[in-house]
Parts: C-alpha cells; sequence; structure tokens
C-alpha cells in the first residue's frame, strides 16, 4: 500500500513537472520570438538619449534637449548623424533568421565583438541593440536584441532598414571626432562686440575691431586707421555669419599635438560677443617641403591651402585658408592697412 502511495505520489510529481516545463517552453518560445526582431521604435520623437559603445570600448552619449542633440557634456553634435540613427530606430525591420548551421557560430563571435547602442525612452532605458557583422549579402546586419521585459535574446537574427539595400553598423560609432560640429562661427553683425586678429609672426598685419554703442573702432598696432569705410566694416563682420572647420585630426599623434600646442602660432583670433561670450583659436601653420605662394606672391615652405587650428574645447582641428581668409586678412577691407604698413616697413 506504502509503495503504491509513494508510486502515485512520484508519478504526480512528475506529471506536475512535465506540466510545467511545457508551459515553460511555451512561454520561452513566444518570449524567444518577440525578442528576436521587436528592434524598432516607433515614436523616435521620445527618444531622450542615445549610448553607443564600439568594440574597442570607445564609448558617446547623446542627449535630446528639446529636439536638439548634444553630447553628454552639453557640445554640439553633427544632427545628420543622430538622424540616421532615429531613421533606422524607426524603419528597422526582421530580414530572416540566420541558418541553423551558423547560429552557434555567430552567437559565440557577438558574445565579444559587437557595437552596443541603448535607447532610452522619456529618460528612462527601453532597449539595447548589439550589432554584430553584416548579413552575407550585405542587404543587412546580424543583431541581437534585449528589453526590459524580454531579457536578452538568446539568438542572433537578421535586420534590415525597410526600403534601404545595405548595412546598418556604420550609422553607429563612437568616434567623438566624427560628432564634433563643424561650425565654429554663426555669428550675426549684432552679436559681435569686438574682433582681435593677431599675427604674431608679422605685428604689422595685426588689427582690432571694436564696437562702442553704435560705432565702430579700428586699430592697427593699437593705433586708430585713418579712414575707414563703415560699410566695409560690416561687409567684415558678415563674414562671421557661416565659418566652418574643413575636418578633425586624424594626422597627428597626442605627442605630436602637444608640441604644436607649445609652440608659437602664426596668429591668434578672438571674437568678443555682445552677450558676454568669448571665443579663442590659435592657428599654426603646416609646413611642406616644396615652397608655394602666398597670399602676398611670396614663396614659402608653407601649405597654402590647409592650417591646424586649436578650438576653444582644446580639439585640434584643419581648416582652409579659403574659409579664414576673409576674417584673417584685414587690409581687403581697409585699404589703409596697407598704407600704414608700407609706412612701418620704410
Amino acid at each position: 500500500m506504502k509503495l503504491k502511495i509513494i508510486i502515485l505520489f512520484l508519478s504526480a510529481l512528475l506529471l506536475s513537472f512535465l506540466v510545467w516545463l511545457s508551459l515553460r517552453l511555451i512561454k520561452n518560445k513566444g518570449k524567444s520570438d518577440a525578442e528576436l526582431i521587436e528592434f524598432a521604435i516607433s515614436d523616435t520623437t521620445k527618444i531622450s538619449k542615445i549610448i553607443i559603445t564600439e568594440p574597442s570600448s570607445a564609448k558617446i552619449t547623446l542627449i535630446n534637449k528639446n529636439g536638439l542633440w548634444t553630447e553628454a557634456n552639453g557640445d554640439c553634435i553633427n544632427q545628420q548623424n543622430v538622424h540616421f540613427i532615429l531613421d533606422a530606430a524607426k524603419n528597422i525591420e526582421f530580414k530572416g533568421y540566420l541558418p541553423k548551421k551558423s547560429v552557434t557560430k555567430f552567437t559565440e563571435l557577438m558574445a565579444s565583438q559587437h557595437t552596443k547602442v541603448e535607447f532610452f525612452v522619456d529618460g528612462k532605458w527601453n532597449k539595447t541593440w548589439y550589432i554584430g557583422p553584416s548579413a552575407q549579402d550585405h542587404y543587412g546586419q546580424i543583431m541581437l536584441l534585449e528589453t526590459e521585459n524580454e531579457g536578452k535574446s538568446a539568438q542572433p537574427v537578421m535586420m534590415r532598414i525597410k526600403g534601404l539595400k545595405g548595412i546598418i553598423e556604420p550609422r553607429f560609432f563612437a568616434d567623438k571626432r566624427k560628432w564634433m560640429c563643424t561650425n565654429i562661427f554663426a555669428l550675426s553683425t549684432e552679436e559681435i562686440k569686438n574682433v582681435t586678429v593677431q599675427f604674431l609672426d608679422e605685428p604689422n598685419r595685426s588689427f582690432n575691431i571694436s564696437k562702442i554703442n553704435n560705432n565702430f573702432s579700428i586699430k592697427q598696432g593699437g593705433k586708430p586707421l585713418a579712414f575707414v569705410d563703415t560699410a566695409n566694416i560690416y561687409r567684415y563682420l558678415q563674414a562671421y555669419k557661416k565659418i566652418h572647420f574643413d575636418k578633425p585630426n586624424y594626422e597627428l599623434s597626442k605627442l605630436q599635438c602637444d608640441s604644436l600646442k607649445n609652440s608659437m602660432p602664426f596668429c591668434k583670433l578672438t571674437v568678443q560677443q555682445t552677450n558676454g561670450k568669448s571665443t579663442l583659436l590659435k592657428m599654426y601653420r603646416i609646413k611642406v617641403k616644396e615652397e608655394e605662394r602666398n597670399e602676398f606672391g611670396e614663396m614659402v615652405n608653407m601649405d597654402m591651402n590647409s592650417f591646424w587650428c586649436f578650438l576653444p574645447n582644446g580639439q585640434l582641428v584643419k581648416c582652409q585658408y579659403f574659409v579664414f581668409n576673409p576674417l584673417l586678412l584685414g587690409h581687403i577691407y581697409f585699404p589703409a592697412m596697407d598704407l600704414e604698413k608700407k609706412q612701418v616697413t620704410n
């Protein structure tokens, strides 16, 4: 009798375990399907933060402030790059499952080699993408998904962006140089209070423009110019409306940057705004092997197309002379500067 009771008890226990296991498998199967493919975020306007971490551990945090995206520290970033990410978040769709024979391979590969993208919606973490290698046909990406409700998916799948033949991964990078805003000045005439252009290697080319009430004072070498056309002052100041650098530094090492910073710049440009903000740019010539003709027709061993510039935040960027010459060459607007220069030379 006791043996029958024990057998019945064990049978009931085994049956209960099998029922529990079956229910769990069914639940996990549904969960697995969801966690595999639900990458999209339908309303991307609610995305408040994005964190991108590359396999190299390089990391960047992007913050949405009323529709304007910045880096976590408030620095300006390229808005077009964010647009590409938001477009991917909205239009990503399921492309297909991996062949069974390759699932293990890519699961192991993505455990260590992936770009991690964390999305926050209304200030709260929403989901994380793990971006792996491109699909074999290069029309999609092998990815994993993690969400709060479903956890991290067990197996990677192939995803693509709706209507686009290409891979997804290039949109997601943490190199801060690629995110930098290229604009340096975007000022109206009314926003500028003072401009000082100081040539350290040619002091007689230096000049200063100061706004006092509604009038302007222009000095060369600390002395007011004899004659200045007011219209040319406004022409000069309007050049600050749209000034961009060419590209970030991808050439010089940290040691070379430090060495450059400790050398003498050929020019310092300081702009003071009416709101109290001040911007200082330090400019350094780039030496070349073969001499080139400068803006005055002289032969010099300097690159006459580009120069290095340290921005106020310490970043080193490359700039083009044709963009900055309207700011640096005061004699173009103020011919009296040439007369003063000749008198000093004589």
